[in-house]
């Protein structure tokens, strides 16, 4: 631990990370003249090394900072595999295993109650002996967060919380950060592979957290039952982190990920594969569905 990020760490603490997202995420609202928009995207295109090619749009497009850092992609750049079990954004995977029989999870030696993460002890329950996986959103990183398997959207869940940055040094300093930040839990029921809950975490600056279903505005605090179930297939949009940050993907299904640490891309195999044709949403139309 260097005294350098120790000290930012404390600094974070005593932050009013409440109003200075609320201030970020309206200005990143405000209307943009064509020009300045194209000038503000290519800066943080090279500030960050964004892959501008995959956009469907161009720069100076966009109407708004947000709209494009939401951006959806062209048509065919993602394809989404024939495994049941796919990568639900673009990112990092920089956590996996077992869900053990206290119901907890470690991330980076953190230990994490599931109960608490997903805001309900009845639903953590259901994910003793399951596996879980972390995917951490680079600012360079397609912000839309889509299924990673067939099924049912049963319930959408939003938890109010903190919003600290969820980066190396939230990690290693803030204890619990995924369960104290605020998140969106959404809950999909399968054929054949139980519920998969994928929660997207809030931080610092991201604030807003849009989920389809529910329209494009932020998810409103508490409970909301999907009556009836919507369907979903892999690689269908699901909603969108307006600026940054993580999914923990949770499934009942023991040793659910064949898969390693590192980049992944939405679409990407997670499990083993199943030998039949893709069909979902993404595949025929694009990301940008």
């Amino acid at each position: 631990m260097s005294l350098a990020t120790f000290a930012a760490a404390q600094i974070l603490r005593v932050l009013p990370k409440a109003r200075i997202t609320h201030a970020v995420g309206r200005l990143c609202e405000q209307p943009l003249p064509s020009l300045v928009s194209a000038m503000v995207s290519r800066v943080y295109c090279r500030a960050f090394n964004v892959n501008m090619h995959e956009a469907a749009a161009s720069h100076g497009s966009y109407r708004t900072f947000d709209a494009f850092f939401t951006r959806p992609l062209r048509a065919g750049t993602r394809k989404v595999d024939t495994a049941w079990l796919t990568s639900p954004s673009d990112g990092k995977l920089s956590a996996l295993g077992p869900v053990d029989d206290a119901s907890r999870i470690f991330v980076k030696g953190q230990p994490y109650e599931v109960a608490e993460l997903l805001g309900s002890h009845e639903e953590a329950r259901r994910f003793v002996g399951g596996s879980y996986c972390v995917v951490y959103l680079s600012p360079r990183d397609y912000h839309r967060v889509h299924s990673p398997v067939d099924g049912q959207i049963a319930e959408v869940r939003a938890i109010e919380g903190e919003l600290y940055p969820v980066n190396s040094i939230g990690e290693r300093h803030i204890p619990r950060l995924f369960a104290r930040n605020r998140r969106v839990v959404i809950q999909i029921d399968t054929s054949g592979h139980g519920r998969i809950a994928l929660v997207m975490v809030g931080a610092l600056v991201v604030g807003k957290i849009s989920v389809n279903v529910l329209g494009s505005g932020d998810v409103a605090e508490g409970s909301h039952p999907i009556q009836p179930p919507m369907p979903v297939r892999r690689g269908d949009e699901l909603g969108a982190f307006h600026l940054g940050s993580t999914c923990v993907l949770l499934t009942e299904v023991t040793s659910a990920f064949h898969v390693g640490e590192g980049s992944v891309l939405m679409g990407q195999a997670l499990s083993a594969r199943e030998h039949r044709p893709a069909t979902s949403t993404a595949e025929q139309t694009g990301a940008d569905t």
